[in-house]
């Protein structure tokens, strides 16, 4: 079957890695699969010229509101994924959540990446109740045979002499909504007093890695981090208090001086909270460091988690029997 699978491709992005692993999962099926950038087109027009030029007979959207939207009313079976800019953003705009619950009413299947995210969806859109999917994302970690750790730390100019090296692996991108950089400022404090401390920012794989996991307490990351359990989460900025200074999961940071900070004025309140929460960032980091039975419990804990929850065997044999559902319809 000659699919068409719409997304958001910003290079080094989950949803670009998503599309192409779901792609690949496709493409093992024997479907042939034009994966586009959904920011490519501006009207289901266009879509409707390229289903024409590339006699496409079915699609997949990531993203509702981003791909879905265009793939209706061109008279070819759709599937959709669920981004969490869907569910956490867009769901609260009334058009844009009308688009979505059309897009719903004519989609074949729907999958959510976790059972919160279902729930949030059938709040929303009780019609599309008994078409939604849950499937983790599914994670394979393949060491790279050319890779080697010394010479990463040679040129990240990281001393590998010191005692005790700790390279803090943070689960974060450089979009806003998860940019980790307000932490720097912070953790470069600590490193003057303990230079064996490094940050260094990776993917979510981080917890197929045998390495403790520290994440930014946002949806995404919260949805496969249990606190204390697989990983430590630190609050978002947004997430604390400034009337008495604490995070929204109740952890008081140590008591904090400033100047010329009114935390009346939004402007304020933003570098008080951004403070707030890269103290609390490093208190978790300096358990960590001091609890060696707490790091083997969340690594152990975060390897079993990914085997039982985001296999990626798991996640392919679902996709291909979703997809089946839009062959079948093609053939009727």
């Amino acid at each position: 079957m000659r699919l068409l699978f719409l997304a958001v491709l910003r290079p080094h992005t989950g949803n670009a890695v998503t599309a192409g692993r779901v792609r690949d999962h496709l493409e093992a099926a024997g479907h042939m699969c034009v994966l586009r950038d959904a920011f490519d087109f501006e009207s289901p027009s266009e879509i409707a010229n390229l289903i024409t030029a590339k006699n496409l007979e079915a699609a997949l959207a990531l993203h509702l509101y981003r791909g879905g939207r265009l793939l209706q009313g061109h008279g070819i079976p759709f599937g959709v994924i669920f981004g969490g800019t869907d569910l956490n953003e867009d769901a609260s705009d009334k058009e844009k959540n009308e688009v979505m619950g059309k897009v719903l009413e004519e989609a074949r299947f729907a999958v959510a990446f976790t059972e919160a995210m279902k729930d949030a969806a059938q709040v929303q859109w009780p019609h599309a109740t008994g078409k939604i999917f849950v499937q983790s994302q599914g994670i394979a970690t393949v060491p790279n045979a050319d890779y080697n750790w010394d010479t990463f730390l040679q040129q990240s100019e990281i001393d590998q002499s010191a005692d005790n090296l700790y390279v803090f692996l943070i689960i974060c991108g450089l979009r806003p909504v998860k940019d980790p950089l307000y932490l720097v400022d912070a953790f470069s404090e600590w490193h003057q007093e303990a230079p064996n401390m490094y940050m260094v920012i990776v993917g979510p794989e981080a917890m197929d890695l045998e390495v403790p996991v520290l994440a930014r307490n946002i949806p995404g990351n919260s949805a496969v981090v249990e606190h204390g359990v697989t990983g430590l989460l630190f609050s978002n900025p947004q997430d604390h208090n400034p009337g008495d200074g604490t995070t929204q999961s109740g952890l008081l940071p140590p008591t904090l001086i400033f100047t010329g900070l009114s935390t009346g004025q939004s402007d304020g309140d933003k570098s008080y909270m951004e403070v707030l929460s890269s103290q609390e960032f490093i208190q978790l980091a300096k358990r960590l460091v001091s609890d060696p039975t707490l790091e083997k419990e969340i690594v152990t804990n975060g390897r079993e988690y990914v085997r039982t929850h985001h296999s990626w065997q798991v996640e392919r044999d679902t996709y291909q029997r979703l997809v089946r559902k839009l062959e079948a319809r093609v053939e009727e």
